[in-house]
């Protein structure tokens, strides 16, 4: 199952929300040295962590508000709309399978363009971090980038590097088809229990044959403490979205807030006559 980024009638790009079990490898580290044995263990902790996060963020919901900007020369705004939805993640489980999906139910949504300009429409980057959740883990290099202060603590900055050939959790839709995107960026991670502060992704030039100039995205998240939730979990807080073609320029905001509790259950029944 995908949640998709739209760009006008053209262009979609797509972050891939299928989870299934898998054993932790990360593709390029050698414990041969002090150096990846940190690392290997960052991403241990990392990938438990995602793991664990992920059930958590199905059981809330929030408020998303979302700012999308068409740009022109020297950057400037040509166009902005603003939306806000009632968003939740919700997790499944059919054959086996883990599925995640995005629900976004309008509370106050742009009025469309009367000269139909094309917009960016993006969603999925708040699970981004799923770059590190086991599924995806093997399909990454990883490498230590030393230690950053951000908010006043010290994290490990790890970046990542999308292995060719490999499944990607993000893609392209154009066309009627679709191409993994390889990914590349940063994360600061603390290193004692593996949360994810804050993400930085985009592309490199993999996909300018297809009309994809530019993709950048960061995602920040913050500590959300429940009456009943213990570890505290750090939740999306803020994801922008820049998307550049040879032609257009666009950049999206989006804001988590409100987060609440918020559980589903699902029981499915094949009945025989």
């Amino acid at each position: 199952m995908m949640r998709r980024i739209q760009i006008g009638n053209l262009l979609r790009v797509s972050t891939w929300a299928v989870i299934a079990t898998a054993s932790l490898c990360f593709a390029g580290n050698s414990p041969a040295s002090s150096d990846a044995q940190k690392l290997n263990d960052l991403l241990r902790r990392t990938g438990d962590q995602t793991s664990a996060f992920l059930d958590q963020f199905s059981d809330v919901k929030c408020t998303e508000h979302v700012r999308q900007e068409k740009l022109g020369k020297d950057d400037k705004i040509e166009l902005k709309e603003e939306s806000t939805y009632d968003y939740l993640v919700i997790l499944t489980n059919a054959g086996g399978e883990l599925n995640l999906s995005e629900s976004r139910l309008p509370v106050h949504e742009a009025k469309r363009d009367r000269k139909n300009t094309s917009m960016l429409l993006s969603n999925g980057f708040a699970t981004l971090f799923l770059v590190f959740h086991p599924y995806y883990a093997e399909a990454f290099k990883f490498t230590l980038a030393g230690e950053e202060v951000v908010g006043g603590r010290l994290l490990d900055k790890v970046t990542f590097q999308h292995v060719p050939g490999m499944k990607s959790p993000a893609a392209l839709a154009l066309r009627g088809r679709e191409y993994p995107l390889e990914l590349t960026g940063a994360a600061w991670i603390d290193p004692e229990s593996g949360t994810i502060a804050r993400i930085e992704a985009g592309i490199e030039d993999t996909l300018q044959d297809v009309g994809l100039k530019s993709l950048h995205s960061e995602i920040e998240f913050a500590p959300l403490p429940f009456g009943d939730s213990k570890p505290v979990y750090w939740f999306p807080t803020q994801a922008s979205v820049e998307v550049e073609t040879p032609r257009q320029h666009w950049r999206n905001l989006h804001q988590f807030t409100e987060y609440k509790k918020f559980s589903v259950s699902t029981e499915e029944k094949v009945t025989s006559r």
